[in-house]
């Protein structure tokens, strides 16, 4: 069967147990043909370094293990396009890698024409995080950037939220196939993204999330970035193997700080006392960009959401007064701290609660914990 490129690096994506490291070293073998390397034999596959008789198997027996046809019509029916290594329109800075994906799956018209920051963090995050995610994300995409986050829960969907705030654009990368939706809440944004940017993936229709996937994501997430913002993160997060693989990429790591008794900080302590850079505003990532040519930072206007948020809420009573006062500095609390910490009843605690809430002043977390928004 004769291919044509395209179609052959289809093939090879899609090809199980071959690995971004492996796909390369083939592809140099064989003078950088896709087509080279699917008519050669077992032999001289084997004959690459970390090619065994399984992968050669794999390889040299394409046909049997890809139905070509029908991945054309998945694109086809799902309204997307496979964009290879050789494409004008794959990112620039992915080709920079030791192991690029050889292609990608793409829902959306965006072009990545804009300079690219990655914003991550933890899925399990404060409100504090979120904010700072979301109005991280807007000024830079105002300033000219596209961000790009892995559309997971918590920081990631602050970060793009904020970019569609601003218009976008705002590229989501998947771990996961293009027809699977994870997590299954985020449909809405999912296709707000790919609306006014695009959503991507290196894994063929029908791979599902693991361990593996979400850290290959990671290396792309970072990879097409000229810098990567971790917001919050533990010491053991997904956002930490992001950070890694910016040092190792030669990317600019920007860490943002928090409480120093917050779990979901400790990362981002740790990186700034790695030598990440710090973040407190907008600023201090547009002035590490200020003397690229077109990465000046512009004036940012203000948005109807930051109107929204600075417009003073209803006169609070003294005792709502002073549980607010115990949240001072980002703290999380539950109603029987902020009754220790403001000497109040709990009965008085409860109503101000409630009050607040109904204000939008703080919010009840899932762990029954109270925080300022």
């Amino acid at each position: 069967m004769s291919l044509t490129e395209k179609q052959a690096f289809l093939v090879l994506n899609a090809l199980p147990n071959i690995g971004p490291v492996n796909m390369r070293r083939l592809l140099d073998q064989f003078g950088d043909n896709p087509c080279e390397v699917l008519s050669a034999s077992p032999a001289s596959l084997e004959q690459v370094k970390g090619v065994g008789p399984t992968i050669s198997a794999s390889v040299s027996g394409w046909a049997e293990r890809v139905d070509l046809e029908r991945e054309e019509q998945r694109l086809t029916h799902a309204k997307a396009h496979f964009i290879t290594c050789r494409d004008e329109n794959y990112p620039a800075l992915l080709r920079e890698l030791y192991d690029p994906p050889i292609g990608l799956y793409q829902k959306g018209d965006y072009k990545f024409t804009r300079p690219a920051i990655a914003m991550v963090g933890s899925r399990k995050t404060t409100l504090y995080g979120q904010k700072v995610a979301r109005t991280l994300a807007r000024e830079l995409t105002q300033a000219g950037f596209c961000i790009v986050s892995g559309l997971a829960r918590g920081i990631d969907t602050a970060a793009h939220e904020g970019s569609l705030e601003a218009g976008g654009p705002t590229v989501g990368v998947l771990g996961t196939g293009m027809d699977i939706i994870y997590p299954p809440e985020n449909l809405d944004l999912y296709r707000q993204v790919k609306a006014h940017g695009a959503v991507v993936s290196e894994f063929p229709f029908g791979r599902r999330a693991d361990r593996q996937s979400f850290a290959m994501r990671n290396r792309i997430v970072a990879g097409m970035s000229v810098a990567v913002v971790v917001v919050e993160s533990d010491k053991a997060g997904g956002s930490m193997i992001t950070a890694r693989f910016a040092g190792e990429q030669g990317r600019q790591l920007f860490a943002v700080p928090g409480r120093i008794d917050q779990p979901t900080s400790a990362g981002c302590h740790q990186l700034l006392r790695d030598g990440a850079s710090l973040v407190t505003c907008v600023d201090d990532i547009l002035s590490e960009f200020s003397y690229l040519d077109g990465l000046a930072p512009t004036p940012i206007a203000p948005s109807s959401s930051q109107a929204v948020d600075e417009e003073p809420g209803p006169p609070m009573s003294p005792v709502e007064e002073r549980v607010m006062v115990c949240f001072t500095g980002g703290a999380r609390l539950t109603a029987d701290e902020i009754g220790l910490a403001g000497q109040l009843p709990i009965a008085e605690v409860n109503t101000a609660l409630m009050m607040l809430e109904l204000q939008h002043r703080i919010a009840k977390q899932p762990d029954g914990r109270y925080e300022a928004v």
